[in-house]
C-alpha cells in the first residue's frame, strides 16, 4: 500500500495531457516574473512595485499583450526592463518551445512525449517537430536582431547610446507582438506617436509584426516550399492548404484595416499628417490592431466607428502557432466558409478545392462561441463595476486583452482592483486559447462507449 500511493502521483503526473502542461508553465513563468517585478531593484526609484501592479506587468508581459499600469520606461529599471524583456520572449514563443529547442541545440534526442509537447505547442506536424522547432528559434533570433539594427539606424543617430536599449526592445516585443515599448523619454511620445510619420520606424515594426503573427507553421512552409528550392536550383513547390488560407486572410485583413482607418480617421487624429504620413499611419494600425498594442495615434481620440473594427480586429488575432492572440485566422476562415456554404445550400464547407472535416468545424465555433464569451463577459462586469466608462471603451479593453493586442483607450491604468485582475485571466486565456485553457481543466481520461446513439432531429432557424 505505501508504494501504490507514492507511485500514484508520479503516474499522474506522467498521464498529464501536453495542454495542461503548456498552460502550468505560463502560470509558472507569471508568477516568477511577477516576483522579480517587485524587487526594488526592478523599480526606478529603488522602492517595492505593489504585487497586483507587478502580477498585471508579468500577466501582460508573458501573454505578450501590452496593456500596463505603470509607465514602462519611468517605472522600471534596466533590470526590471529586461525582466518584462524576458518573459516578452518566452511567452511568445512558449516555455516548453524555449526547454526543448535548446534540448535539440545540444542534440538531445526528444521522446514520444517531449514531441507531442512540442506539437501542442507549436501547432505543427508531429513528422516535421524537430525542423520546425530548430526553424523557430533561428528565424526568431534572426528576425528580432535585423529589426533591432535597423530601428538602430533610427534611434542612435537621434539618442546616441541611449538609443542602442530601446531598439533592441522594441524589436523583441514587436516579433514577439508584445506592444511595450520604452520610448517614454522621447518628448511628446505616447506609445509610437511621434513616429507616425517615420517609414523606418513604422515599416520595420510593423514588418517584424506581420512576421510573427503569421505563424512558424506558415513561415516554415514558405522556408520549404519556395526559399530552400531557390537556393537549391529545385522546384519550388506548392504552399500547402493551411499556409494559403493564413496568407490570404492575413492580405486581406490587413488591406481592410488599412483602408478603414484611412478613412475614418483621415480628417480626425491623422489630420496633422501629410498623406504618405496618413497612409504609413493607416498600416501601422491596422497591423497592430490585430495583435500587437503599439499606437502611432491617440487611440482615446479615434472614433466610435474606428474602435468598433478595431474590436473586430483584436478579437480575429493572427494565425496559429505565432506570437499572436485572438481566435486566429484560420478559424474565422473555417467559420465564414460554413456561412457561405450553409446559404448556398451545400452540404459541407468548401474552400480552395479543400473540404473541412466536421470536427474542424465544431471547433471552431467552440473557439469563437467561447472567445466571445470570455469579452462580453468581461466587459460586461468592467462596465458594471465603471459605470462612467463608455462601454465602447469597456469593449475595446476587454477585446484588447483577449486579444493580447495591448490597444487601449487609456482605460487600465484608471481600473479599479478586480477589473485589473479580470483582465489578468482575460489576457491569460487569450494567449494559451480558449480552447486549451478550458481543455487544461476538464479535459479528463477517454472512456470507451461502445453504444450506438439514435440520430437527434430537430428543427435549427
Amino acid at each position: 500500500m505505501p508504494i501504490a500511493a507514492k507511485t500514484k502521483p508520479k503516474t499522474q503526473r506522467r498521464a498529464a495531457p501536453p495542454v495542461r502542461l503548456i498552460v502550468g508553465s505560463f502560470v509558472l513563468v507569471i508568477l516568477t516574473g511577477a516576483l522579480l517585478l517587485t524587487l526594488p531593484l526592478s523599480s526606478s526609484a529603488g522602492a517595492f512595485t505593489h504585487p497586483l501592479d507587478a502580477l498585471f506587468t508579468a500577466t501582460s508581459s508573458t501573454c505578450v499583450t501590452g496593456l500596463s499600469v505603470v509607465d514602462t520606461t519611468r517605472h522600471w529599471s534596466v533590470f526590471g526592463q529586461a525582466v518584462i524583456l524576458v518573459l516578452i520572449q518566452i511567452g511568445g514563443l512558449g516555455l516548453s518551445t524555449f526547454a526543448i529547442g535548446f534540448s535539440l541545440l545540444i542534440h538531445k534526442r526528444l521522446g514520444i512525449r517531449e514531441l507531442v509537447l512540442a506539437k501542442e505547442a507549436s501547432g505543427g506536424d508531429m513528422q516535421e517537430i524537430v525542423p520546425l522547432l530548430k526553424l523557430m528559434l533561428g528565424f526568431t533570433f534572426l528576425c528580432e536582431a535585423l529589426g533591432a539594427g535597423l530601428l538602430m539606424l533610427r534611434f542612435v543617430p537621434e539618442y546616441g547610446v541611449r538609443g542602442i536599449w530601446p531598439s533592441v526592445f522594441v524589436s523583441i516585443s514587436a516579433y514577439c507582438n508584445a506592444g511595450f515599448d520604452i520610448l517614454g523619454f522621447v518628448p511628446g511620445n505616447v506609445s509610437l506617436t511621434a513616429f507616425a510619420g517615420d517609414p523606418l520606424v513604422s515599416l520595420t515594426i510593423s514588418l517584424l509584426i506581420a512576421i510573427g503573427g503569421l505563424g512558424f507553421v506558415v513561415v516554415h512552409d514558405i522556408y520549404r516550399c519556395k526559399i530552400s528550392p531557390t537556393f537549391r536550383r529545385k522546384n519550388r513547390e506548392r504552399l500547402n492548404f493551411h499556409t494559403q488560407v493564413c496568407l490570404r486572410g492575413t492580405l486581406l485583413l490587413l488591406g481592410a484595416g488599412t483602408l478603414v482607418f484611412f478613412i475614418s480617421e483621415y480628417a480626425n487624429t491623422m489630420k496633422d499628417l501629410n498623406l504618405f504620413e496618413k497612409l504609413i499611419a493607416s498600416l501601422f494600425q491596422s497591423v497592430n490592431t490585430r495583435t500587437a498594442g503599439f499606437a502611432s495615434v491617440d487611440i482615446g481620440a479615434t472614433r466610435d466607428f474606428s474602435k468598433a473594427m478595431s474590436v473586430g480586429l483584436m478579437f480575429i488575432g493572427g494565425c496559429p502557432g505565432s506570437t499572436a492572440g485572438g481566435v486566429k485566422v484560420s478559424t474565422v476562415a473555417v467559420l465564414i466558409t460554413t456561412l457561405v456554404c450553409t446559404i448556398r445550400g451545400q452540404e459541407e464547407a468548401i474552400l480552395l478545392r479543400h473540404r473541412f472535416p466536421t470536427g474542424v468545424v465544431f471547433k471552431a465555433m467552440t473557439v469563437v462561441a467561447l472567445g466571445m464569451g470570455v469579452t462580453l463577459i468581461d466587459a460586461g462586469i468592467i462596465s458594471a463595476l465603471n459605470p462612467a466608462v463608455p462601454f465602447i471603451d469597456v469593449l475595446y479593453e476587454a477585446a484588447s486583452a483577449f486579444g493580447t493586442a495591448g490597444l487601449s483607450a487609456s482605460l487600465t491604468p484608471r481600473l479599479d482592483t478586480i477589473s485589473r485582475l479580470i483582465l489578468c485571466v482575460t489576457m491569460f486565456i487569450g494567449r494559451v486559447g480558449p480552447l486549451s485553457f478550458g481543455l487544461s481543466i476538464l479535459m479528463r481520461q477517454k472512456k470507451r462507449d461502445s453504444s450506438i446513439l439514435p440520430e437527434g432531429r430537430m428543427l435549427i432557424g
